[in-house]
């Protein structure tokens, strides 16, 4: 023990020549201490605590429109909930209102909300008032479509029949049918059963609905128009075109380029190729009947008319003439307005064309 006690101070006086041997001790007890406060001490940066972010939920108050009274009390409805969601919960406190038929608002006499805003972006608190408005027994688009075009096929096949409680069966059977009455049946069936198959397999039908009376107006015009259109071509006393056959082909032959052009047209607005912040108008391709889009801005418009006027022509009857003039009115506002929309929504060069009818309307 002696030699080792030795060894140590020799090593010592080795690496701190000329030190006491009680300021190298004190000098070990303060560097252990430091270490040990260190040690001790942690991390110098502490670690930042982790934030829970609370979700944020408003409870929606649902009133009368019209009375003001309060219906019900929506709560714990999340930021990104819709309006839709918000028609779901009111329909669980509320059965007898499906959300197909639930109008709201918020505030009385202003916009139905649509169904995909969010509830955080018409919140300006945690409680949120709505308006309620009843808005009828309410059908989808596509069975307003459905409806609005099988009726009228069917309805001219009876016609076209000369079943006899429409017609008298001797003056039927006495005189024999014109072509153009033939012709006038498989071009008014070809119109709508395109309409039909278009809105089964072409046409992107909004999700949403309509109330019931305008699935009756649309059904009384198109029935009634067909029934009296197919009235006057289909009787037996029916009075040929005045220019006859040659009359009745060009106009054929103009109505089924126009039902042609119509469909190519309904393709391409269905599968739009414009996408993202680029988005253009709808450019013509290869196929000659969307080379309208040079034109107008609504060519299906443009070529549904023109199937009319060649079915006027072709028949040359007064009731297939006044429905095309009715027609004529409503698509041309139906195309003015699409234009202004394509006028904000698509680039500069829309500007150089009509709605409707080409460097006129």
């Amino acid at each position: 023990m002696f030699k080792r006690n030795k060894s140590l101070e020799h090593k010592r006086e080795l690496l701190f020549p000329g030190v006491p041997q009680s300021t190298m001790k004190n000098n070990m007890r303060n560097f252990h201490s430091l270490s040990q406060l260190v040690l001790s001490a942690g991390p110098l940066k502490p670690t930042p605590a982790v934030k829970h972010s609370k979700a944020i939920h408003f409870e929606i108050e649902i009133l009368d429109a019209q009375t003001r009274n309060q219906i019900c009390i929506v709560d714990k409805v999340s930021q990104t909930s819709t309006i839709h969601d918000v028609k779901r919960k009111f329909h669980k406190a509320c059965p007898k209102w499906y959300p197909s038929r639930v109008g709201l608002q918020l505030e009385c006499g202003g916009p139905f909300l649509k169904d995909y805003i969010t509830i955080q972006t018409v919140a300006a608190s945690s409680i949120v008032t709505l308006y309620f408005t009843d808005l009828g027994q309410q059908v989808s688009w596509t069975m307003v479509f459905l409806a609005e075009y099988s009726g009228p096929l069917l309805i001219y096949l009876l016609f076209y029949l000369r079943i006899s409680y429409i017609y008298d069966v001797k003056e039927s059977s006495r005189r024999l049918r014109h072509p153009v009455v033939h012709l006038a049946c498989v071009c008014h069936c070809i119109h709508y059963i395109r309409y039909l198959l278009e809105t089964l397999f072409v046409h992107k039908v909004s999700p949403g609905h309509t109330p019931l009376k305008n699935l009756i107006k649309g059904c009384a015009f198109y029935w009634g128009f067909t029934s009296w259109i197919a009235y006057y071509i289909n009787h037996p006393q029916y009075t040929p075109p005045s220019f006859g056959n040659r009359q009745v082909t060009i106009s054929a032959i103009n109505f089924l380029i126009c039902e042609t052009g119509n469909h190519f047209i309904n393709t391409i607005l269905a599968h739009p190729s414009h996408t993202g912040n680029n988005a253009c108008f709808p450019s013509p391709n290869y196929n000659p009947f969307t080379w309208m889009f040079f034109l107008v801005s609504c060519p299906n418009y443009t070529y549904e008319i023109g199937s009319w006027i060649s079915f006027t022509v072709m028949t040359q009857t007064l009731p297939v003439g006044i429905f095309t003039f009715l027609m004529s009115i409503q698509m041309t506002l139906w195309a003015q307005k699409k234009h202004k929309i394509y006028l904000k929504k698509f680039n500069s060069y829309i500007h150089r064309k009509s709605a409707i009818i080409p460097f006129i309307l």
